[in-house]
């Protein structure tokens, strides 16, 4: 059976707005011999699968940094402090990057990013008959167009590689796996 490594010390490395580095040095159950990990301390995330009353999903495009390509994807991001729940945080997305907002959120998802390197959760919110209804409210670091994508397409376009990003493949699988339930 699988054991927990003890944890002996921890270190802060760095802290770089939106993570901080540390070092934990544990020990291996297996072994007992010590090995330093470095992890990356984040808040939580959110994304959003909305859902317009037509069947289209709201997408958004934006660059990419890290890749240097643009993407399209769902709506989210950080979970504020401020906010009361990663539904509040989700709707507060919603709204901020598209305009939109809809009704009966719902959490579908949960996740770890990447588990062997990583310490926060992406949380996936449902957000049924979602319509413009505001003007966006981008921060200063977005610039965001939003598309509305029918569902039909959604597998078609992760399959030829127009979806890539890995979050938002996930939470696009909760929603299928959510519309199966529901059926």
């Amino acid at each position: 059976m699988i054991k927990p490594w003890k944890k002996i010390s921890s270190k802060l490395i760095g802290d770089f707005r939106i993570f901080k580095l540390r070092s934990d040095l544990c020990v291996n159950p297996r072994t007992g011999k010590e090995h330093d990990f470095f992890i990356l301390d984040s808040v939580n995330w959110v994304n959003v699968i909305a859902v317009t009353p037509d069947r289209q999903l709201v997408m958004i495009e934006q660059y990419r940094q890290g890749t240097d390509t643009v993407e399209l994807e769902i709506p989210g991001g950080i979970i504020d402090a401020k906010d009361a729940s990663p539904a509040a945080a989700g709707i507060r997305e919603l709204r901020e990057e598209t305009g939109h907002e809809g009704e009966r959120p719902q959490m579908i998802g949960k996740i770890f990013p990447n588990p062997a390197i990583m310490s926060n959760t992406c949380h996936t919110l449902l957000v049924e008959n979602s319509q413009l209804k505001h003007p966006v409210e981008w921060d200063q670091g977005e610039d965001i167009i939003t598309r509305l994508v029918s569902i039909a397409d959604i597998p078609k376009l992760v399959a030829t590689g127009k979806i890539r990003h890995a979050l938002v493949v996930v939470a696009l699988y909760h929603f299928e796996l959510w519309q199966r339930n529901t059926a």
